[in-house]
């Protein structure tokens, strides 16, 4: 049986697998992301060498998903906030002189949600959005089963779906996005607000203290959970999906954000529209990107597709 590798490259690590034709995982493993391009490259050739002197079978196909804005026209990064040195890079031919099958290049979000929507709690689903909550919020949609690119390949950004104009500014340029409400940094934020404090701590350590029963900790992540479900409220009126999954770091504590979000959204949309949906934790976890990587480059290699 042949198989196809999935590439997820993040800001602190390069996440990496092998699956085969019925989309389960057969090898998966990490390597730390290194800083530079050059080193960023280097990193893929000695994986992708390694991944075919150690396995017998034929790998057919390769998937790369990318963080940032990835140009389809162009087939560069425009901008990847987490990962600079990728910023205008022409990734695709450096990746050809070393990768001598297929690839396929994508934002890294939606090949974590095509992850879901082939091999995760999305499978079956025709009308599907994929959020992930951590440092920031990235998204993907799915739309009579094929993922939602755009005129340009930009689609999806529900990061960047305005939930409180007069809130934070937002790395993208704008203020109030539901990744400057709704991700780790706000979590914390509204925490030392709520009790005063500016004792050094993460989302996990705040969840920590919510279990145990910290009101204000249990309060930071309502606030987030109410502007996340004032996004899924919007997108269920917009999109009309058939399910919602809720992914990343943050969901390790969904019990803490997903009851208000659910709630929130419920008032925020239509009740018949909010009837047919699920608002659900994803299954995948951090394998969702590499396997929608794979699983993607396994589609476009069936459907002899160019992008």
């Amino acid at each position: 049986m042949p198989l196809y590798a999935g590439f997820d490259l993040g800001g602190t690590q390069v996440k990496y697998g092998l699956l085969d034709e019925r989309h389960s995982l057969v090898f998966k493993d990490k390597r730390p992301t290194p800083p530079g391009i050059k080193d960023m490259l280097e990193v893929f050739a000695e994986v992708w060498e390694d991944l075919k002197k150690n396995e017998k079978r034929k790998i057919m196909a390769v998937g790369f998903g990318i963080p940032g804005i990835f140009s389809l026209r162009e087939q560069k990064i425009i901008q990847s906030p987490n990962v600079p040195a990728l910023d205008g890079f022409d990734l695709r031919p450096a990746l050809g002189r070393f990768i001598d099958v297929p690839f396929w290049i994508d934002n890294d979000a939606n090949m974590a949600a095509y992850g879901e929507f082939k091999a995760g709690a999305g499978r079956g689903v025709r009308n599907l959005i994929h959020l992930t909550l951590g440092t920031g919020v990235g998204s993907g949609i799915i739309i009579d089963g094929e993922l939602l690119h755009g005129m340009c390949g930009f689609a999806a950004e529900m990061g960047h779906l305005v939930v409180n104009p007069e809130g934070e500014r937002c790395n993208c340029g704008s203020r109030g996005c539901l990744e400057t409400e709704a991700a780790a940094g706000p979590i914390i934020r509204n925490y030392r607000k709520l009790a005063k404090s500016q004792e050094p701590l993460t989302a996990e350590d705040i969840a920590a203290k919510a279990r145990r029963g910290d009101v204000n900790a249990r309060r930071a992540y309502e606030i987030a959970g109410a502007y996340l479900g004032i996004a899924l409220g919007s997108a269920i009126n917009l999109l009309n999906p058939e399910k919602i999954l809720v992914g990343g770091g943050i969901m390790e504590s969904g019990e803490l954000i997903l009851p208000r979000a659910i709630e929130e959204a419920r008032f925020r949309s239509y009740k018949a529209s909010f009837a047919c949906c699920s608002i659900e934790k994803a299954s995948l976890g951090n394998d969702a990107g590499l396997i929608g990587a794979a699983s993607w480059a396994m589609e476009r290699a069936t459907r002899k597709t160019s992008f």
